[in-house]
């Protein structure tokens, strides 16, 4: 497992390149190591190098993971992937942020669902930004009214958004369509009077230029675990 923290390492240092080059300190951006599919010793590996912020695409999957590590009371349990309405109590009741709200509904089940004794839960409103008909998110259009709609809810708090553009290897385009997710949130925050200050985007192949249009999230899961394990 010294090879996770390697990878760990790696990806660190591109981070902190990736800031530098954009004019802003590394520490304004938070490597979120997506583990989802990946068994309990690959994060504890990860965990003894120093990672505490995890996140998880699959409910059930999660959750096992959350409870497994309960006693490490450090950890961070970030929720990024497609959210069921019949799996939103989980969800409120064992995770610190969900990424992926595309629908108020959504939003009103995790508000009544998270637990009074638990901190509000840090919430994204997902985009669909480069309009891909197979992608969750709610249109640029409607993100400013979800978003409005959640910030009045109950034991949420609302962030900022999160988008998973369309893959390509064009560092122009990687960068045009994260630039369009920072101009939205900058909207939204100015006219709807709504203090975003989190943009979850870039992932393991456009991390740079994620960072370079002003992401303060980058969810990160093949350049620190390896591919994709399947049970």
């Amino acid at each position: 497992m010294s090879a996770i923290a390697d990878k760990l390492q790696a990806v660190r240092q591109r981070i902190i390149a990736a800031a530098r080059a954009a004019g802003r300190a590394p520490e304004s951006v938070r490597l979120l190591a997506v583990s989802k599919t990946k068994p309990l010793a690959a994060i504890e590996a990860a965990i003894r190098a120093g990672q505490t912020d995890f996140a998880e695409n699959y409910v059930q999957e999660g959750v096992e993971k959350c409870l497994a590590l309960k006693s490490n009371g450090i950890l961070t349990w970030h929720f990024i992937g497609p959210l069921q309405s019949n799996k939103t109590r989980l969800v409120a009741e064992h995770f610190s942020w969900v990424h992926s709200v595309d629908r108020l509904r959504l939003a009103q089940r995790l508000s009544e669902q998270r637990p009074e004794q638990c901190a509000p839960l840090n919430v994204c409103v997902q985009v669909n930004i480069s309009d891909e008909k197979s992608k969750s998110g709610c249109a640029p259009a409607e993100a400013c009214a979800l978003c409005q709609a959640i910030a009045a809810l109950p034991g949420l708090r609302l962030r900022g958004l999160m988008a998973i553009p369309a893959p390509t290897t064009d560092v122009a385009a990687q960068r045009a369509a994260f630039r369009s997710l920072r101009q939205l949130a900058q909207s939204i925050s100015q006219h709807a009077s709504l203090p975003l200050d989190t943009l979850s985007m870039g992932m393991s192949d456009d991390l740079e230029a994620a960072i370079a249009e002003g992401a303060t999230m980058v969810r990160v899961g093949s350049a620190i675990f390896g591919e994709r394990s399947y049970a």
